[in-house]
């Protein structure tokens, strides 16, 4: 490698020539041996992994950290040998990072034809839908598998606690299952539930007496013992007794199987039983094996899963156990980094360039690089400096010491094992391992460190609360002053700024332990819109000291949140000092002085101001009471409540699914796992950013508005044009006005900005280049000028400016509204808000076009839900018909909607470049990027008046229903007919007055999402219900039974209900969930509990399934050949984004053309393939892309009836297939299929034509818990039941099901898009936008499926129902839930009393809202007022 040139660093010349002697990097990559003599310094590990050594099942999702699809796995060599598996994120890690040890991807596990046991099972057990965070999946929980075996030892532990509430998956996200099958099958794994299994010595295995080995045979199947075993790991009810068996005894650490595929599988007898209690809890998620008698038919699905045998595994390369570690020194003229090896070689490069950049997790580094533009040309990666990583306890001196460079997953261990140890003395490591446990995500922690995290001067930092209470004192080192102390209490100074000079770095931190049966208390606290990896709204670390009296003689309260620096409440400790603790007359002095601490303005950065005040002091009082109770304060009449002191903290999940199918046929209600399972899980499966380079291609960088609405005075890209490798650029001059207009109704939307710009990250142009990173980095230096305007973001901005978009229907039904109020014998009146909802699909926009030679011809893929609508918009901006343009796509890794129509903006502007330049261009958005320009959920506010009878019965309903379109219309209209046909939810209103109203504002413009209006429509419904409810004082849930519809009565937009099954599900429900029993254990809990209260909510539902009004959607076609050979190349319209639908229409195919599914392939949607398809989207996919396979294969099948005459009705198609290809008989039909009976149109208020074509129904229960003081929430239960007809297939079906739950669980719970008042969008990453994690999904979890009733009029495929979208609403039981258990503790607290009459909660219902909605005597006293003229910090666009 030739050495970088330092430029006018002539200081570190010397220091380089004199200690820096390498700049060669070695690692190994899944066992090769990898040496680079020349690497990018601007490169992370990712951009390595994936562009240069091809190795494509890596994903970037998010870029910062936050998801996990980068997930990778690094084997090193720790202090006694002891090789240690640490997952990290590629996306953040530095290449330097790796150097020494072994990086292992999803690829060196295994194969799809030969997977890895832990790959098999996420596959088989339905743990991947769309596949894209699979592999990150997959590689956490092999990081997991391969720590919890110790081969020196051959010792295996690993518990279902290790694999859920630990923190081994808190680092990945998934959009898709809803997490329960991906725990299912990591606990497929787990041993210890069968008693801890060790492997000993060299010739036998011990067991626990009675219990088993994890089985090769883990679920019955054909190929099973023949027992009837269900193959549950360590045995089923029905195996006969165990034998033991042999095993490689030859292997040891260094004799590993260093092969890059997975341990083999072995024929194993079978094991003992186990009782059938058992199996619930392990199995949850997966398909339950049979366990019935014998005589009784057994499952359809089942498998001889590969056992995992740990000793097998991937070994550690000997080679690196002789590497020693070197100083190195590489980069090139802009930037170059560093490695040294010791403190000494450290401080050096410090004093020599004290601006350098100091990197050792690169959390933060990462994220400044890549979203702030920050520039560091001298970089140092100090991640193998060993002297910073020590760890030790001084009982004697009483303190600990932690070397400042230790990993923050070492520390979480060294800690607990420390408390452990000490006991209460050492009450500080349990509260640093409290935080550490939720302190961004795994992979994070084992990169992040102490020091790291202290000198960024986060203000909202988890660990330097804690460090100030303690009384900590770094140790920092430098050139010039040599050793030195900095007490943590004086070492932040302002936003981000601390004491550290500049040439100095932290070596090691002290912190004191108090001397033995001292009366300390230390803990610490934490809150954030969601529990696992998200950043504090509020953080705090307290400690006290209290004499034999209970006086205090020693505090400190130090929070992070309350101001810019993590800071002390002064004031408050001030009150409390000299004072008896445990005394009420302390607190309330406590509570006055912390109003001169934190004075909070309604404007407040970071916003929030109330219930920041409110944890602030929420915060004390759990201290206050954990003090009394770990010093035993607490007297007769002064007594600790308990409930105070606990927390809310999860338990295991566990679930089950009503597997029995009695409607299964041969191949049709089979429970086949994703057809494109194993090729997720292997990393084989091909997105479109992971096709292999195209001759000449270049890369797109877009040119976003940083302003909401604006004039353009000048758009000039000279300087981007100035940058080595930036090829052009394209903008709106490169298309004329027409052809610059787009929009799936409205054609009121631009490719290219036009004079102004109406949004922040509406693209104005793009610029393209050799690499993705110079077009992005060239995108930024276009300058661009603007002159602004006053923006309008919110609903209620849009009403009284009167910015509404073209729209103006209405539902009329019965009596007008005004007449029909007159005999109402109450109304009442409300206002409902919810929130939009970002659709954080895995994979971002993705596009790549392909320009031909010829006639204008493009190939074009788009990870795109419309191949139709790419087809025609690309043909527009080209100026070519369409049959020149073929759309294409294979998989998209998520959509829900947000690529139905938002994607074609940047395939055509991909496209306008293609064709200006004549080569391929492409490009994937960055997550902020597609988060800026690709819309969201419509945000909903809805004005309405209800009319009542005394008993209850709904007579009239007006509502003004409004949504937020934002700056172009899009599908909001549509959107809007969807919400309000569904405002009626499940409930039968006599005289209907609804109108909607598009609002126009300057937010990005929002689109299709899963529900698409319906569960904001069902949303209003619900809130009317509980506000009658309320104000009769009446049983939501007999107000709601009374008001079902029956069977036959009208909707709103006149449609007759048939096949009618909510009351039926609801009774069903109620039974198999022993629901009114709960309900008193409920009341009960809240009768008897002040500081923790419970909810549980019931609700039903119906979706409407076709595209309504858009009636030229309904309909598909499809494409099938039967080859000579016997094998089916299906093709169809539907896109495949998760779902399944490829593998339901490739089982029709089968069923239809009696042939084994493995027969039927389909490769690709295509727009040359199947023409003018409609988009995969409304639920309906199945329905219209499954009838037009039908037709075609009736077709087939006519034309093969004699064959099968000939041959036998059992022939194989192949036979079949030959002979009619010998007597030229045409193996090709083309199907069609178009909705019968809907055609329903606006206007007509006496006899329409339906608008839907059936309604899939359901209802859900869940049970919360919420925490009075903080507004935490965990879901203890929720029971599903959905009717879905005959379903094609029931696995998917639930993965639907509870995917969408959780889904709709983030929609009303967590997930909270926010502005800036400029109109920036705030949320836009992973780390400001949270969707439920691992650990927010419900902890009991079931899901079933009505059967045996009469479908009498469904006229579908096989009689089944769509299932994408209607159980997302269904999240809504976790928000009404929740408002239960807020009036459960107002009525506590007798808030009513105050005045705040009927509980108006907002979706989506965060920590925040809760708490405050509350009102208690905490929340009026913390509460903010905006003063005259003030809006808040954060802007809400529903609001």
């Amino acid at each position: 490698m030739q050495r970088p040139s330092l430029g006018s660093n002539r200081v570190l010349s010397p220091l380089v020539q004199s200690t820096y002697e390498s700049s060669v990097l070695n690692f190994y990559l899944n066992g090769t041996k990898i040496t680079l003599t020349s690497v990018d310094p601007e490169a992370t590990l990712l951009d390595f992994i994936r562009s240069q050594r091809k190795l494509k099942g890596t994903k970037l999702g998010c870029g910062e950290g936050g998801c996990g699809a980068c997930t990778v796995v690094v084997q090193d060599v720790r202090t006694g040998g002891r090789i240690e598996h640490l997952a990290i994120n590629a996306c953040l890690a530095p290449i330097l990072s790796v150097e020494g040890k072994h990086v292992i991807t999803i690829e060196a596990l295994g194969t799809s034809a030969n997977p890895h046991p832990l790959q098999e099972r996420i596959a088989k057990l339905h743990g991947s839908q769309c596949g894209f965070c699979t592999p990150g999946i997959v590689m956490s929980l092999y990081a997991l598998l391969r720590n919890a075996y110790d081969p020196l030892t051959r010792r295996y532990v690993l518990s279902e606690e290790m694999v859920e509430l630990e923190g081994a998956l808190d680092g990945n996200l998934c959009r898709c299952t809803g997490y329960k099958p991906i725990l299912g099958a990591a606990k497929s794994f787990v041993r210890e539930d069968l008693g801890r299994v060790v492997f000993e010595g060299e010739k036998r295995e011990t067991r626990v007496e009675g219990e088993g080995e994890l089985n090769g045979n883990y679920i019955s199947g054909v190929n099973g013992s023949g027992t009837g075993s269900c193959g549950r790991p360590g045995g089923c009810c029905r195996d006969p007794p165990a034998a033991d068996f042999p095993r490689d005894e030859s292997s040891s650490d260094e004799t590993e199987s260093s092969g890059e595929t997975s341990a083999t599988e072995t024929d194993r007898s079978p094991f003992p039983a186990l009782l059938m209690a058992l199996l619930p809890r392990l199995v949850g998620a997966m398909i339950v094996a049979d366990c019935r008698p014998a005589g009784v038919k057994p499952l359809p699905m089942s498998f001889n899963f590969k056992s995992y045998e740990p000793h097998t595994e991937i070994i550690f390369p000997p080679a690196l156990r002789k590497y020693t570690k070197r100083p190195i020194f590489y980069g090139n003229e802009n930037k170059v980094w560093f490695r040294p090896t010791t403190i000494e070689q450290l401080v050096d490069l410090k004093h020599a360039y004290p601006s350098a950049k100091i990197v050792a997790g690169s959390s933060e580094v990462q994220i400044e690089l890549k979203f702030k533009r920050e520039k560091y040309p001298v970089s140092v990666y100090i991640g193998d400096i060993e002297d910073l990583k020590g760890f030790s306890i001084n009982e004697a001196k009483g303190e600990v010491v932690i070397g400042g460079n230790i990993s923050l997953t070492v520390l979480e261990k060294a800690c607990l094992e420390g408390y452990n140890k000490l006991g209460k003395r050492a009450l500080v490591l349990e509260a640093i391992r409290k935080q550490l446990r939720y302190f961004g995500g795994r992979q994070i922690r084992n990169t992040a460190t102490p020091a790291g995290n202290i000198v960024t001067a986060s203000p909202i930092s988890d660990l330097n609360p804690v460090f100030i209470a303690s009384g900590a004192v770094l140790t920092a080192r430098s050139k010039a002053r040599g050793e030195f102390t900095l007490p943590l209490k004086e070492f932040f100074l302002a936003y981000r700024t601390t004491a550290l000079p500049v040439d100095a770095i932290i070596t090691k931190l002290t912190i004191p332990l108090p001397a033995e049966g001292a009366r300390e208390v230390i803990k610490s606290y934490k809150q954030a819109k969601r529990k696992d990896d998200d950043i504090a709204i509020v953080t705090a670390g307290f400690r006290v000291v209290l004499d034999e009296s209970g006086v205090t003689t020693d505090i400190s309260l130090a929070y992070g949140g309350m101001a810019q620096k993590t800071v002390e409440a002064k004031n408050t400790m001030e009150a409390l000092l000299g004072k008896k603790w445990f005394d009420n007359t302390t607190l309330e002095g406590a509570m006055g002085a912390m109003e001169k601490d934190f004075s909070l303005g309604f404007t407040v950065p970071g916003g929030m101001p109330t219930y920041r005040k409110t944890l602030a002091f929420s915060f004390l009082f759990r201290f206050w009471h954990e003090v009394a109770a770990e010093l035993e304060l607490g007297t007769q009449e002064q007594q600790v409540d308990r409930e105070v002191v606990d927390e809310i903290h999860r338990g295991l999940s566990y679930g089950s699914r009503d597997n029995d199918n009695p409607y299964e046929q041969r191949v049709v209600g089979k429970q086949i796992p994703h057809l494109s399972g194993l090729k997720q899980a292997t990393g084989e499966a091909e997105y479109i950013d992971d096709m292999p380079n195209i001759e000449g291609q270049l890369f797109g960088g877009l040119v976003l508005s940083k302003k909401a609405y604006a004039k353009l005075v000048k758009v000039d890209f000279t300087p981007a044009l100035q940058v080595p490798g930036v090829v052009g650029y394209v903008d709106v001059n490169d298309l004329g006005d027409e052809r610059n207009h787009w929009g799936p109704i409205l054609k009121d939307d631009f490719f290219f900005a036009e004079d102004f710009v109406y949004s922040h990250g509406q693209p104005i142009g793009m610029v393209y280049a050799e690499s993705a990173a110079i077009a992005q980095a060239a995108a930024h230096l276009v300058d661009v000028q603007y002159e602004e305007l006053p923006p309008i973001l919110t609903i209620s901005e849009a009403i009284s400016a009167k910015s509404f978009l073209p729209y103006g229907r209405m539902l009329i039904k019965g009596n007008p509204t005004a007449e029909a109020f007159k005999d109402c014998d109450f109304v009442f009146e409300g206002v409902s808000r919810m929130g939009g909802q970002e659709h954080f699909y895995l994979e971002t926009n993705t596009a790549a076009v392909i320009p031909r030679p010829e006639d204008g011809e493009m190939e074009v893929w788009s990870s795109t839900q419309s191949v139709m609508e790419t087809q025609e918009l690309v043909a527009q901006v080209t100026g070519v018909p369409s049959s020149r343009i073929v759309a294409k796509v294979k998989r998209m890794g998520g959509a829900f909607g947000g690529k139905e129509i938002r994607a074609a903006q940047l395939t055509c502007i991909l496209a306008v470049a293609a064709k200006k330049v004549g080569r391929p261009v492409r490009c994937m958005l960055n997550r902020d990027e597609d988060m800026m320009v690709s819309g969201q959920r419509n945000p909903f506010q809805a004005h309405w008046r209800v009319g009542v009878s005394r008993d209850g019965m709904l007579q009239v309903l007006d509502a003004d229903v409004y949504n937020n379109a934002g700056y172009s219309y899009d599908a909001s209209g549509a959107v809007m007919d969807r919400a309000i046909t569904h405002i009626d939810a499940c409930y039968l209103t006599p005289h209907v007055h609804l109108r909607g109203h598009v609002c126009k504002t300057n937010t990005h413009s929002n689109t299709a999402f899963r529900g698409f209006g319906a569960p904001q429509g069902q949303y209003i419904a619900e809130c009317i219900m509980t506000a009658v409810a309320d104000n009769l004082k009446m049983s939501v849930d007999e107000l709601r039974w009374k008001n079902l519809y029956k069977e036959g009565e009208l909707t709103p937009f006149l449609q007759p209900l048939e096949d009618w099954h909510v009351p039926l599900i609801i009774t069903q429900l109620k039974a198999e969930s022993d629901y009114d029993n709960r309900v008193q254990q409920v009341e009960e809990f809240n009768r008897t509990h002040k500081w923790k209260k419970r909810g549980i909510s019931l609700i039903p539902t119906k979706f409407g399934l076709s595209f309504a009004t858009a009636l030229h959607l309904n309909q598909a076609g499809a494409l099938v050949h039967i080859y000579h050979d016997g094998s089916v190349l299906l093709a169809h319209g539907g896109t495949e984004m998760g779902q399944g639908l490829y593998t339901k229409m490739c089982q029709i195919a089968a069923q239809e053309l009696c042939c084994p599914l493995d027969s039927i392939f389909t490769s690709e949607t295509s727009s040359n393939t199947v023409a003018n398809t409609p988009p995969t989207a409304a639920s309906s996919s199945s329905d219209l892309n499954g009838m037009a396979i039908q037709h075609a294969c009736q077709q087939l099948n006519a034309r093969l009836e004699p064959y099968r005459l000939k041959y036998g009705a059992d022939a194989p198609l192949k036979t079949l297939a030959h002979a009619a290809y010998f007597d030229r008989v045409n193996l090709t039909a083309n199907g069609f299929y178009k909705m019968p009976t809907i055609g329903y149109k606006w206007g007509n208020y006496v006899d329409p034509l339906p608008m839907y074509s059936y309604f899939t129904q359901g209802a859900a229960i869940s049970e919360v818990e919420l925490d009075v003081l903080t507004g935490a929430h965990t879901v203890l239960r929720t029971d599903i039941k959905m009717d879905v007809g005959r379903s094609i297939n029931p696995a998917i079906d639930y993965g639907q099901i509870e995917g969408a739950f959780v889904q709709g669980q983030g929609l009303f719970t967590i997930e909270e898009s926010l502005w800036q008042k400029n109109g920036e969008l705030f949320t836009r990453g992973p780390g400001t936008y949270k969707i439920p994690g691992f650990a927010d999904i419900p902890q009991v979890f079931n899901a079933g499926l009505l059967k045996g009733v009469k479908w009498a009029n469904l006229r579908t495929i096989q009689s089944s129902k769509g299932i994408g979208e209607p159980p997302l609403f269904l999240g809504a039981t976790v928000l009404f839930a929740l408002r239960e258990a807020v009036k459960a503790a107002r009525e506590t607290f007798a808030v009513d009393a105050q005045g705040m009459g009927v509980v108006q909660l907002d979706s989506p219902a965060t920590a925040e809202k809760l708490r405050v909605a509350i009102g208690d005597w905490i929340v009026r006293w913390a509460k903010v007022e905006a003063k005259e003229g003030e809006k808040g910090f954060f802007v809400e666009a529903m609001a």
